[in-house]
């Protein structure tokens, strides 16, 4: 599909959410791999672990792998491509009086769209370069600096980008907290909720323990202010909704939630792991099951908030399904993405993990199938939204 081009001035910073979606969409498909495809030795399955299963495995085992690799080829060239796209269409529209009006309003915030969109494309190219390249893994601790050195660069970036952004509003008081009738300000925490997920990777995996710790105390950083932040954005956010209502168009906001939660939670698996795997501290099954059943129970909640909202105020039959055109829209690709995920861990590393279910068992493929729909609705929806949005 060919994509509009010079948008200018009817560019949004909020396009960067497509090519975000695309990017949690590979990184879904990779959950298959990650879950059921055997890699010991290996903290994820990567190409020599794949070729192993694909001698060794049966018809399934094949059909998993062949699907996942298709999943994440296909989206994670999309999520470049739209990347890329969206470099080039801001680049035009800095030149713009739009961008200015941007820069003194709330929608400023839409410019952690960049930081966080960043975060995942190396998350992506990560992904890619272990699942595809034969023997990488033999050089990742040189690769662990290289990560950690480029979510911190991310990480910093953000917080320039919101700092200027929250100290001009707390200096001068230019914050309208009467538009401020949903939770798109959460798109900052899902920012630097990213960053701490990405310096977390190398925390759990690196052998090196200096590397490890690094990454686990910078995650916990970056963490300790996208919690801190998110106590104070969501607040704000729900006093004006019960004041005025929601605003229509960001109602979709409400299901912002959802993501951050996945990323914190994969952020605390991550450090737990490390600390257990090179700082000796011990951690039980049920911690993990736990954390991952409280996330999953909260985001249902939202998920069940968020829906009846929406379904008061038609937004879905509006500007899902409908002929009204809104960039904000492509918010719902990360709930239906960050759901699959956790549900993943909670299945694998929680379920599995203590002894309630078998893997491979009646009742694990029965949890899948319960998930599966909600990646296919994903796509589904994303596919709408680039159509309508995006073609040219």
């Amino acid at each position: 599909m060919a994509f509009r081009k010079d948008l200018k001035g009817d560019y949004s910073p909020l396009y960067l959410l497509a090519s975000l979606g695309s990017g949690g969409l590979a990184i879904s498909f990779f959950m298959y791999l990650m879950f059921m495809v055997p890699h010991k030795g290996h903290p994820i399955p990567v190409f020599e672990d794949l070729v192993s299963a694909l001698q060794t495995g049966g018809p399934l085992m094949l059909a998993i792998i062949a699907l996942a690799c298709l999943g994440i080829l296909y989206f994670s060239f999309q999520h470049l491509r739209l990347l890329s796209w969206n470099i080039r269409e801001y680049g035009k529209f800095k030149g713009c009086e739009q961008f200015s009006a941007l820069k003194t309003s709330n929608a400023e915030v839409q410019l952690m769209a960049i930081p966080l969109t960043y975060g995942m494309a190396i998350n992506v190219l990560f992904i890619l370069g272990g699942v595809f390249v034969p023997s990488l893994w033999n050089y990742v601790e040189y690769l662990f600096p290289v990560s950690l050195a480029a979510f911190l660069a991310v990480g910093l970036y953000a917080l320039q980008i919101f700092l200027t952004f929250f100290a001009r509003v707390i200096a001068f008081g230019q914050f309208d907290c009467e538009k401020n009738n949903s939770l798109s300000q959460m798109l900052a925490i899902f920012a630097l909720a990213m960053v701490a997920v990405g310096l977390a990777a190398p925390g759990a995996m690196s052998q090196n323990k200096y590397v490890s710790g690094l990454g686990i105390i910078l995650a916990i950083g970056f963490v300790a202010i996208a919690m801190a932040l998110a106590l104070i954005k969501i607040v704000l956010g729900f006093r004006a909704m019960f004041e005025h209502g929601i605003n229509k168009e960001a109602a979709i906001s409400l299901w912002i939630v959802i993501p951050i939660l996945t990323i914190i939670g994969i952020t605390l698996f991550r450090i737990s792991m490390g600390l257990h795997h090179n700082f000796a501290v011990h951690t039980e099954p049920w911690d993990h099951a736990i954390l991952f059943t409280v996330i999953v129970m909260l985001q249902i909640f939202f998920a069940a908030l968020g829906y009846k909202v929406m379904r008061h105020i038609g937004y879905c039959q509006e500007f899902i399904s409908g002929s009204s055109k809104s960039v904000a829209a492509y918010a719902a690709i990360c709930p239906g993405v960050a759901f699959f995920v956790m549900g993943n861990f909670l299945i694998n590393r929680g379920l599995v993990s203590v002894g309630l279910v078998e893997k491979f068992s009646l009742i694990y493929w029965l949890l899948y199938l319960i998930l599966l729909p909600v990646q296919l609705k994903t796509i589904q929806v994303l596919a709408r939204l680039n159509n309508k949005l995006l073609k040219a």
